[in-house]
């Protein structure tokens, strides 16, 4: 099932394998750490519950993984976006299964 994160009571959360999180950036931006250890197939699912990542972006700590196959955060900013990341290797990280930006 969805578990939610509320800006409201907390702006950083570090994410496990599996979660699929309902995001309220309603009060401020959160930051979501993916998990230090990956394995081919993991999946992360977020969703702006509230569509507000526009004015209070979801920021995607890619904690040491590529993103794919990029070095840096990812950050939504876009007003009821969802996405599913799911982890292919060491090279290209996290990639995109779903996107709805």
């Amino acid at each position: 099932g969805y578990g939610t994160v509320n800006s409201a009571s907390v702006t950083t959360y570090i994410a496990v394998a599996g979660d699929q999180l309902l995001t309220n950036t309603t009060t401020a931006g959160i930051t979501i750490t993916l998990p230090t250890s990956a394995a081919t197939g993991d999946e992360l699912t977020i969703v702006d519950a509230r569509g507000t990542f526009n004015s209070n972006n979801l920021t995607i700590n890619r904690n040491g993984h590529n993103i794919n196959g990029s070095g840096s955060n990812l950050v939504l900013s876009t007003n009821g976006q969802a996405i599913t990341l799911v982890y292919v290797d060491s090279t290209r990280g996290w990639a995109f299964k779903t996107n709805t930006a």
